[in-house]
């Protein structure tokens, strides 16, 4: 009886740390400048839907204090950021640094859009 309560224990140790190891996750904040003529409209946010879309992190943009799953078209569009507007970006997850530097990397290259 003590061995399966020995065993127990320590399964249950283990159970514990990684319950908390998936709970502590660190949340990763940066901030971009829209540099590129006309905005956020629709043809950089596709590209941003895209890039944010290929990490499992779930990411935000934040703007206005109004805060959009930057996996969605809409949420981003609904944000109508101008150029010069400074655009919050937070994910959390396994991948979170990675997806935000993408983000950052293709804000500064004008999301790739060349008019």
């Amino acid at each position: 009886m003590k061995n399966i309560i020995s065993l127990f224990h320590k399964l249950l140790k283990k159970v514990v740390k990684l319950i908390m190891a998936d709970q502590i996750q660190e949340k990763v904040k940066a901030s971009f400048v829209v540099i590129n003529e006309k905005g956020l409209h629709t043809r950089p946010s596709t590209e941003l839907v895209k890039c944010a879309s290929t990490f499992k992190a779930q990411v935000n943009l934040i703007y206005q204090n109004v805060t959009v799953n930057a996996k969605s078209i809409l949420g981003i569009l609904m944000l109508a950021a101008a150029r010069g507007s400074k655009i919050k970006v937070e994910a959390v997850g396994e991948d979170a640094k990675e997806a935000v530097q993408s983000i950052l990397e293709l804000a500064k290259n004008k999301f790739y859009i060349k008019y």
